[in-house]
């Protein structure tokens, strides 16, 4: 989230003006760990669809409306938080590190649709829910950084994982049909960002941090519409996917050894 990269960054300025100026060159040679938390704002595309067939429940002009409805994006916002660890090694300037970090990142949103007028079938109606949520983030990244003294500014980018769901679920008042689905998948993706970091000293260390995640989508079919109570129709299939991307702004302090 980008407001609380700069809300991070201001908090960082005012410690560091306040912090006495290095007394001897500083060096961000070493191993740390340390911990974050912060804000981030996700987005979705999500897409539910069905298919028609002449011994179905839904008429072709049924079919038509419900994906062309199906489209939709969502948003989302919240907090993320968790720990990270790494290494730098410098030389001159120059500052190369790797970085690990595991924590919660909460994102959850939904999107209902309807209730709809069937083209077919006039005053009956149909809706669905549509909804993506993930709890947690994991990433290696390498950094690139550029040294002042006890001031570290750097870009980085790598692997990012989440732990992502993607749900719909189906209804109408025509003869009561239902039909649902839900997945739990472990989606990779990248991430991208940069930031700023200032030396407390020779032990700590406090950071303002953002990062672009993207990760894959979520895709699952569903063969369980039932209508009439109990009739099922299994040959009207639905598909429904989802993605996520997200920003993230954070702030972290971290030990060195």
């Amino acid at each position: 989230m980008k407001r609380g990269f700069l809300l991070g960054s201001c908090l960082l300025a005012m410690v560091a003006a306040a912090w006495p100026a290095a007394a001897a060159q500083y060096n961000w040679t070493g191993f740390y760990v340390g911990l974050n938390a912060g804000g981030a704002s996700g987005s979705s595309d999500v897409d539910t669809s069905t298919v028609f067939s002449p011994v179905g429940y839904f008429a072709s002009t049924s079919v038509t409306s419900i994906n062309g409805n199906g489209n939709g994006s969502l948003s989302s916002g919240g907090f993320t938080g968790g720990g990270q660890g790494g290494f730098n090694w410098q030389t001159g300037n120059f500052v190369l590190g790797l970085e690990t970090d595991l924590g919660y990142l909460g994102l959850s949103d939904s999107r209902t649709v309807g209730p709809v007028v069937y083209p077919c079938c006039s005053p009956t109606t149909y809706s669905f829910k549509q909804s993506v949520k993930t709890d947690n983030l994991f990433t290696v990244r390498p950094r690139f950084g550029w040294a002042a003294n006890n001031w570290l500014f750097y870009l980085t980018g790598g692997l990012a994982v989440t732990s992502m769901k993607t749900s719909f679920d189906f209804n109408d008042t025509f003869a009561a049909a239902h039909a649902n689905g839900s997945k739990t998948s472990i989606q990779p993706g990248w991430t991208a960002g940069g930031g700023v970091e200032f030396g407390l000293g020779s032990h700590w260390t406090l950071r303002a941090e953002y990062l672009f995640a993207q990760f894959n989508s979520v895709s699952l079919t569903s063969s369980n519409l039932t209508a009439f109570g109990v009739v099922p129709f299994p040959a009207n299939t639905f598909r429904h996917k989802g993605d996520l991307e997200s920003h993230i702004g954070r702030i972290a302090v971290n030990f060195r050894f």
